[in-house]
């Protein structure tokens, strides 16, 4: 729960609402019950002042559609008024779950139509919120952060794009580069990361971890995932490693050079737990080749844990790794569509990031420094003591 005294002593920049777009619309449920229990807990007693109007209530979100043709040509609907508000809208470009129909033929929801239906949705407010703000966890064309050779820079043209619509601040969680907000310096641009969120998934699920310098490790499956795997051992008191892909630059394959072997920099990992902390499982051909290689080195467990687990080949190499005894648990976020299989696997672990987000959400809405949810180090190390003298840490 978000720190009830910051938010009693600030005012909510207008009447909270929420657009959760159909690619969000799980997400967004949870988020909602959420903020609904955090404003019900409120002790001040103005909230009949006309500053607080629609601050209470049994429901924040907005009752909003993107239909579409029978050519495909979608359009954005809302079906209440959102005039006033400071308004939140909520999704998830990797959702390819959502399928629409074009010329009689099924076609699957692309990372750009999902986009392109968030444009419709801010078109449809018409300017009428006092603010808009765009929770897109996945960050839009995130990849394409940067130009090398004639390429287009996607990522930058879209944030860019959303502002001159309209858009005061972008909310992300682990950004691939989070520099890409450089295109847009006159808006807020705010990157979250889930360290606390794993720590109490490990936590909650693996009830026999050692957390120190003798037992555990926590391996950067590459250079970029150096800075959150820095974080992350420093907040646990833990020694860290680190792959990095040695590739062949003579042979280009898929538009990329490919990897020709993973090689590894750090300490001993010998009888010791591993926790591999990157962004995002795409397929995992780099993920399982990095846990292969822990547990050739004789580590005793290794825990997957990565933001966005999008399972792009399915999960049948996943499947076959964990047979082969290659990793023990995989954890990701709900910020994304899980696909149904992997929910029923044994090796899995949700971190659900509901309730951060709500928080996130109900501190925006207050003005109030992010520095509340930005930081979870002492929330880390609170926890983890409880773990360690086998207290209730809930």
């Amino acid at each position: 729960m978000p720190n009830l005294r910051e938010l009693e002593n600030a005012l909510p920049v207008g009447p909270l609402k929420i657009i959760a777009l159909n690619s969000a619309e799980k997400l967004g449920r949870n988020v909602n019950d959420y903020l609904v229990t955090f404003r019900r807990n409120m002790r001040k007693t103005v909230h009949d002042d006309p500053a607080f109007r629609g601050y209470i209530e049994n429901n924040y979100l907005v009752d909003a559609s993107c239909p579409r043709f029978g050519s495909g040509e979608g359009k954005g609907e809302l079906h209440e008024s959102v005039r006033g508000t400071d308004l939140y809208l909520l999704v998830d470009v990797c959702n390819h779950s959502l399928t629409y129909s074009l010329n009689g033929y099924t076609n699957h929801m692309s990372p750009d139509d999902h986009y392109q239906d968030l444009k419709r949705m801010i078109a449809a407010v018409e300017g009428k919120a006092k603010r808009i703000n765009v929770i897109m966890p996945f960050l839009y064309e995130g990849r394409q952060h940067k130009r090398s050779g004639r390429e287009s820079l996607d990522c930058a043209y879209a944030l860019t794009e959303l502002a001159e619509m309209g858009v005061t601040n972008f909310i992300t969680f682990d950004a691939h580069d989070p520099r890409v907000q450089n295109a847009t310096p006159l808006c807020g641009f705010d990157n979250f990361t889930p360290p606390y969120q794993f720590m109490r998934a490990l936590l909650d699920n693996v009830p026999d971890l050692i957390i120190d310098k003798d037992h555990m490790m926590v391996i950067s499956p590459d250079e970029g995932a150096l800075d959150r795997t820095t974080y992350f051992a420093n907040v646990l008191g833990v020694n860290i490693g680190m792959f990095y892909k040695r590739r062949d630059y003579s042979v280009i394959v898929n538009g990329k050079n490919p990897i020709v072997a993973h090689e590894f920099l750090g300490d001993n990992i010998d009888g010791k737990d591993i926790v591999i902390v990157d962004d995002m499982i795409s397929s995992g051909g780099s993920m399982l080749d990095t846990a292969r290689q822990l547990k050739e080195m004789n580590a005793r467990r290794v825990f997957i844990c990565t933001t966005f687990g999008l399972f792009t080949d399915g999960m049948a190499t996943f499947d076959e790794a964990y047979e082969k005894g290659w990793f023990d648990k995989v954890i990701t976020t709900n910020l994304t569509y899980q696909i149904p299989e992997l929910l029923s696997r044994p090796y899995y672990i949700e971190a659900d990031m509901s309730k951060f987000l709500a928080s996130i959400i109900d501190f925006m809405n207050h003005d109030v420094s992010m520095s509340n949810v930005l930081t979870p180090t002492e929330k880390i190390r609170t926890i983890l003591e409880k773990y360690n003298k086998r207290e209730s840490y809930l």
